[in-house]
């Protein structure tokens, strides 16, 4: 999900970035004085949605940050760095026109899935497979009390659930599982390659971080209040929508896996994620309604979804610490040398001056 790293937020070679549209403009770099800069390019220059965040936001961040803090899963340092992520704003700007019950499940959810990437990411593939073997029985069973003892994942996720479950449809409800468990395998997949120091060709990393981005479980949240049929969600031109959303969006972490920033341009022009998008809008079916005008309300949530993500990046401090507006600006930053980064075993996110490490 969305964790990744950059100038200032995360790990080594950090550069961080929607791939969405214009794609001709320049990712370079250069060095002066010792430090490396690289230029960010507006990639959302001509992306239709503009940015819009949820009415309910200040009202929902006060209450999920209370929720979440209630668990005490991270250190009180940990914590605090991990507030400045903002999930929270992230939420309301994915889901501008949702309720705020609605909402403030997104940004739970939100919370949740950070989480649970920060915990798999210091621990090898068997724990990563207890893990999701507890939150995905917290999952199926969310009125079941959970053992003591027990990693706190499965609290979080089974009090998330237990409040959702009577806010989404049966076919929300479905999809939802069915993603989180992809989403949790794919982790698992991360840590054994990882662990054996694998390194992946392009086609089955992009592959990869499709799940592990942990995006698919956000668009069944897209269809709460909603009731469409699995023939219209598996058509292959919604298919082609979602997946394109999910590499532009995906595409933000790749310099969390070491990859450079002139690969990022490589894929860029490669998948023309953003024309298959748009394309593949443009030819969505009628199927009559109610479900075209809930086709409609979802494929719209997918294209905002990569606004958001861009927006949410420069405005919170998870990816530029407090430079990311300067950054948004300006076009250029400065990546962090490798002596500032933090011990890969070491849990949640971690601060450096005005800056984040994950």
């Amino acid at each position: 999900m969305p964790a990744a790293s950059a100038c200032v937020y995360a790990s080594q070679s950090s550069f961080s970035m929607s791939v969405a549209v214009d794609k001709h403009n320049r990712v370079d770099s250069l060095t002066a004085g010792g430090s490396v800069k690289i230029f960010l390019p507006n990639t959302v220059t001509m992306w239709p949605w503009p940015r819009r965040v949820n009415q309910y936001f200040s009202e929902v961040e006060v209450e999920a940050v209370a929720w979440f803090a209630s668990f005490n899963a991270f250190g009180a340092g940990a914590q605090h760095a991990f507030d400045r992520i903002q999930c929270d704003l992230l939420g309301c700007l994915a889901y501008p026109n949702a309720s705020k019950v609605h909402v403030r499940i997104a940004c739970d959810w939100m919370r949740i899935a950070f989480f649970i990437d920060e915990y798999s990411d210091v621990v090898g593939p068997n724990d990563v497979r207890k893990q999701k073997s507890i939150t995905m029985d917290a999952l199926h069973n969310p009125d079941k009390p959970r053992p003591e003892g027990e990693w706190i994942g499965g609290e979080i996720v089974r009090q998330f659930w237990s409040r959702t479950i009577h806010d989404a449809g049966a076919q929300s409800q479905k999809r939802f599982i069915a993603a989180f468990e992809k989403f949790l395998e794919s982790l698992v997949n991360e840590a054994i390659d990882r662990s054996e120091y694998r390194i992946r060709d392009i086609p089955s990393y992009i592959e990869m971080r499709r799940d592990t981005v942990g995006l698919r479980s956000f668009f069944a949240l897209l269809e709460l209040g909603l009731d469409i049929p699995d023939e219209v969600i598996s058509h292959p031109t919604i298919v082609v929508m979602a997946n394109a959303c999910l590499d532009m969006v995906a595409l933000d972490n790749q310099a969390r896996g070491g990859v450079s920033h002139n690969m990022i341009t490589i894929v860029m022009n490669e998948l023309d994620t953003d024309k298959k998008f748009l394309e593949a809008m443009s030819a969505i079916p009628k199927w009559g309604d109610p479900i075209d005008s809930q086709v409609t309300e979802y494929c719209d949530g997918l294209g905002n979804w990569v606004r958001a993500n861009y927006e949410w990046k420069f405005e919170s401090e998870r990816y530029f610490g407090t430079k990311g507006l300067e950054i948004r600006s300006k076009r250029w930053m400065t990546l962090m040398p490798k002596d500032c980064l933090k011990d890969p075993k070491e849990l949640g996110p971690v601060l450096v001056n005005d800056s984040l490490l994950v």
